[in-house]
């Protein structure tokens, strides 16, 4: 006779009711002009970053490690090693190369602080020459959809005079609206302004009795 081999319970994978069951939620895909503008924001970092001399990226390199936590740690234990052989006493024997009030060690910080100073300021340079590049895009496209807003809403007018069951009324906000606005006109509207409102200052500052 064959006996027939039970599962052991034991032997069988348990399944711990406090584990978590991983949840996998249903994602969408990006939808393909979004797709186009990562793509086109992207082409505009590589293409940067590609005109960057190479001693340039030493630089940064470098400058990117004085933001960190860890360069003042560094900058820390570099004092405390300085000052500390320079104050103790004369008779552990150990020679003091830099006794008070530290003028090696002014001259470092100094000096160290000059090269850091300067390596942030090329850094920023290159990141402000970035974001200029970027707010002139913008400005572009807030241009263009200015001018593309105010050709539908005079399609729309258009639309509205034709259809005979809508009752024609005039609409002067969407007169307006229909034209463009024109954007050397509001530059020049804006700095009339600051420079009336500047004068106005100016004159009651002299007026205000002292």
């Amino acid at each position: 006779m064959f006996s027939q081999d039970k599962p052991n319970p034991k032997d069988s994978p348990q399944v711990s009711p406090s584990a978590p069951c991983p949840t996998i939620l249903p994602t969408a895909p990006l939808p393909e002009e979004i797709s186009q503008n990562i793509e086109t924001i992207i082409a505009l970092h590589r293409r940067y970053e590609k005109d960057i001399p190479r001693h340039q990226r030493v630089v940064e390199t470098v400058t990117a490690f004085f933001g960190r936590p860890a360069f003042l740690y560094s900058i820390l234990l570099g004092i405390i090693l300085w000052v500390t052989p320079n104050v103790l006493p004369r008779r552990l024997g150990i020679s003091r190369f830099d006794p008070a009030p530290f003028s090696w060690l002014q001259f470092s910080l100094t000096a160290g602080s000059l090269l850091v100073t300067t390596g942030v300021l090329i850094k920023q340079e290159r990141q402000e020459k970035l974001a200029e590049q970027r707010a002139q895009l913008s400005l572009q496209l807030n241009l263009l959809s200015e001018q593309k807003i105010a050709k539908l809403i005079a399609l729309v007018e258009e639309l509205r005079e034709d259809i005979p069951n809508v009752k024609n009324r005039s609409d002067q906000q969407a007169e307006i609206m229909k034209e463009a606005v024109d954007p050397q006109a509001i530059l020049n509207a804006l700095e009339e302004t600051l420079a009336s409102e500047l004068a106005n200052f100016q004159n009651q500052k002299v007026a205000e009795p002292e």
